[in-house]
């Protein structure tokens, strides 16, 4: 396993709100909600909103993992056993039996290990702003963003630029001191590193030590083509960064792209409404369209087309890295509210000749 003290001791299906059994989709749609509600550049300054989004980052970091969760499952279903009993290891004086045993409880790692080992840093998530045509094309752009990052001053290690951190005299860089009792030994976290396995005797003085700053940032994103409204990019590595030597975690930009004058978007088709007269209607024309590149396709309207009908202009649509999409055009009659002495004339001819056939058919008796 790749179990965390933490596993067993965080509920963290309570922290996102789901319930165990719950499906991915309600994982990530519960983990949005609450990482928009708590996340700090909404609530800038409140220390236990902060809070909360580490924890709600952390949650989702697990259960969005299927492997990670079904690990999580299992030291939760273990209980006290999870984890080498939740910090307790075997003293087996190197009994073969026994040492199999303590291999299946604490995940194969071998006595003497524990302390506060790598971790993971949270995943931040960053709302981008995009125009129609920039999703529809791509861009390369940048987000700005105020989160924790590795401390410039001391490069991350807490210690004042010149200085080093010393391993820690108590637990021997261990991060964890052992109280025997007989058969079993407990281990805890080491008080005097803090379960870092290192002491800082002198702290860097714009981090104090943490290794790790809050400032602004500028991260470069380049949006591919085809991006749509919703839709996730995964930054790896551009999260908070790790705590001792363990990996940054990411930065997921969520994509809100705006609406355009002409064009919306079904899929990876586009679809616009083109206005014709009731002569090119009745009559057939070719109809100039434009297309989202800024040229004109020629369509062809046949005699008798209705109103409302769709008609599809091949690869002129949506280009993601896979397909493109269509064009679907939706053309409209339009009926004019001005008439000329000239146009009323002629409609008027129309209208004698036309007579009300069009609505005969719902007159005509039924039969059953």
């Amino acid at each position: 396993m790749t179990a965390q003290r933490e596993w067993y001791e965080k509920d963290y299906y309570a922290v996102l709100g789901v319930a165990q059994d719950a499906a991915p989709k309600e994982i990530t749609k519960a983990y949005r909600k609450l990482a928009r509600e708590n996340h700090p550049d909404a609530k800038p300054g409140d220390a236990a909103a902060e809070e909360r989004f580490k924890e709600i980052s952390a949650a989702y970091d697990v259960l969005s993992d299927e492997t990670k969760r079904k690990e999580y499952d299992e030291v939760r279903r273990l209980g006290p056993m999870a984890g080498g009993m939740g910090g307790m290891r075997f003293n087996t004086g190197g009994d073969g039996a026994f040492d199999d045993i303590f291999r299946m409880f604490s995940g194969g790692r071998s006595r003497g290990g524990g302390g506060v080992g790598p971790r993971r840093g949270n995943d931040l998530e960053a709302t981008l702003r995009l125009d129609f045509i920039e999703a529809a094309h791509g861009v390369t752009t940048s987000v700005h963003l105020t989160s924790d990052a590795r401390c410039e001053t001391c490069n991350g290690s807490g210690a004042r630029p010149g200085t080093t951190a010393k391993t820690c005299g108590q637990c021997g860089g261990r991060g964890q001191v052992d109280d025997n009792q007989g058969f079993f030994s407990f281990a805890s976290p080491c008080a005097r590193c803090g379960g870092t396995g290192n002491i800082i005797e002198t702290p860097c003085g714009v981090c104090r030590g943490s290794g790790i700053e809050k400032r602004n940032r500028e991260v470069k994103v380049r949006v591919p083509a085809g991006v749509a409204d919703g839709q996730r990019i995964r930054l790896p590595g551009k999260g908070t960064p790790g705590r001792n030597g363990g990996p940054s975690g990411d930065l997921f930009i969520v994509c809100q792209v705006g609406t355009h004058r002409l064009f919306a978007r079904d899929g990876e088709n586009l679809t616009v409404k083109v206005p014709i007269t009731f002569a090119e209607a009745a009559l057939g024309a070719d109809i100039q369209v434009p297309t989202l590149s800024g040229d004109r396709v020629t369509l062809r309207v046949k005699p008798g087309t209705q109103s409302g009908t769709r008609h599809r202009v091949k690869g002129r649509g949506i280009e993601t890295t896979k397909h493109r999409g269509d064009l679907i055009v939706t053309v409209e009659v339009v009926v004019p509210t001005e008439l000329t002495d000239e146009q009323r004339a002629a409609i008027e001819t129309l209208a004698a000749a036309t007579g009300d056939s069009t609505r005969q058919h719902l007159f005509t008796e039924q039969r059953t």
